[in-house]
């Protein structure tokens, strides 16, 4: 049996430098990048960017971020959600779900209610109240936009 509880990272702030690690290794962003956009959440100079995660006996299963842009050209199209993955063995029990519902109800909290995303997995983020927007150019790519409002 799985138990699991979702944390911001500014919770766990001892666990920057792993959480930065196994985003990084799951995205192949620098590792870098994620502990200056984490410090940045612990500081709360503004509401994004936020690092969330979920652990299982203090071990990183899953984990999501918000962002102010996941590398599209559409910069009026913020925050971004973005980094959202599950580890294999404990995907299909509702953990990705529940983190999406926990960020955006987190984020209403700190006076965002609308939130981005791009992806190519739609039904899956249509079935948590996502709706499609439009296209936008990514780096390299045309990548679909979503939105949800809460």
């Amino acid at each position: 049996m799985c138990s699991y509880h979702i944390v911001n990272i500014k919770e766990v702030p001892e666990m920057i430098v792993i959480a930065a690690n196994w985003f990084c290794k799951k995205w192949e962003i620098p590792q870098e990048e994620y502990q200056t956009s984490m410090k940045d959440c612990i500081e709360e100079k503004s509401a994004v960017p936020q690092w969330y995660i979920v652990l299982n006996q203090n071990k990183i299963i899953a984990g999501i971020g918000v962002i102010e842009n996941d590398f599209h050209n559409r910069k009026d199209l913020a925050p971004n959600v973005c980094a959202l993955y599950v580890e294999e063995q404990y995907r299909k029990k509702g953990i990705a779900g529940e983190l999406l519902q926990f960020v955006c109800k987190d984020m209403k909290k700190k006076g965002i209610s609308t939130l981005y995303l791009i992806t190519d997995h739609d039904s899956f983020y249509e079935r948590y109240g996502w709706e499609y927007l439009c296209i936008v150019e990514s780096e390299q790519e045309q990548m679909r936009m979503y939105v949800h409002k809460e």
